[in-house]
């Protein structure tokens, strides 16, 4: 299970919303406190990205070095629309996930109508979480913010407990957006742009260095790839198909104006 995690997300969106001219998203209902999810994969550590990823850059190389241009780049972010929507992407918790990928779907995905999707998840993130852990633990890459000053949209504090290579947000956010694209695959374009973008957010955040967000997609993908050989979950990527597309049938529509706003927002690259 994930530690808690930065819940001042709403304000600071809600503000870029407004800055865009765009109706302010409804609030977040909270979801009651679940027991600790069970992954699909029996033995996470048969799949040793330590070996698969490319080794974190090492001082003085030319990968390096491009961390640091990026981090002192995005710097200039710090209080813009951009900076907002990063701000909103730190939590991890799936009720949000389904919440943040909802203008990509096309349709609000309100995870009390979807408890097939966020249970399977569930699963997926406890998988995740158990892969990517021993890969920053090999590569023990300090994040950007310990090599050069710079402001950060989350606490410091809690980012130095951790490693920053490989990206476990954007391990997570492209998971999801693999798994979203085979659900819904019609979605696909929008929803990889939302997976790609919720990396970038981290570099804008400051948490993380570019490369950490690349290995993150890397790692997304491979667990992915990996999972599709466990029957359970092929079974409830079956039973969440029939689920979404229940949902996208007779669900409510997005906001379009605050879906365009978002889209003009991350179509390009911060860096």
């Amino acid at each position: 299970m994930r530690p808690s995690h930065f819940h001042a997300r709403h304000a600071a969106w809600l503000f870029a919303a407004a800055l865009a001219g765009c109706a302010a998203p409804a609030a977040k209902t909270p979801m009651p406190a679940a027991q600790a999810a069970k992954g699909y994969l029996a033995d996470p550590a048969a799949l040793h990205m330590a070996e698969v990823l490319p080794a974190a850059p090492k001082a003085g190389s030319a990968r390096y070095e491009a961390d640091r241009q990026v981090f002192r780049d995005t710097r200039k972010l710090e209080g813009t629309p951009r900076w907002a929507l990063a701000t909103s992407d730190v939590n991890l918790e799936v009720p949000d996930m389904l919440r943040d990928f909802s203008c990509a779907m096309g349709v609000t995905m309100d995870p009390a109508r979807l408890p097939r999707l966020a249970a399977l998840l569930k699963r997926v993130d406890e998988d995740g979480v158990r892969v990517t852990d021993p890969a920053k633990q090999a590569n023990q890459r300090q994040r950007p913010f310990l090599i050069d000053e710079g402001a950060v949209c989350q606490s410091k504090d809690r980012l130095r407990r951790s490693f920053d290579y490989p990206s476990g947000h954007a391990t997570w956010g492209w998971t999801v957006g693999l798994i979203l694209t085979e659900l819904a695959p019609d979605r696909a374009n929008d929803v990889l742009l939302r997976a790609r973008s919720f990396a970038d957010s981290r570099v804008v955040c400051g948490a993380h260095n570019l490369s950490a967000i690349q290995a993150g997609q890397i790692n997304g993908s491979a667990i992915v790839a990996r999972l599709h050989a466990e029957p359970a979950f092929q079974a409830d990527m079956a039973a969440a198909r029939e689920e979404l597309a229940a949902l996208r049938a007779a669900g409510t529509p997005v906001d379009g104006g605050q879906c365009a706003a978002e889209h003009a927002l991350i179509e390009q690259a911060p860096y």
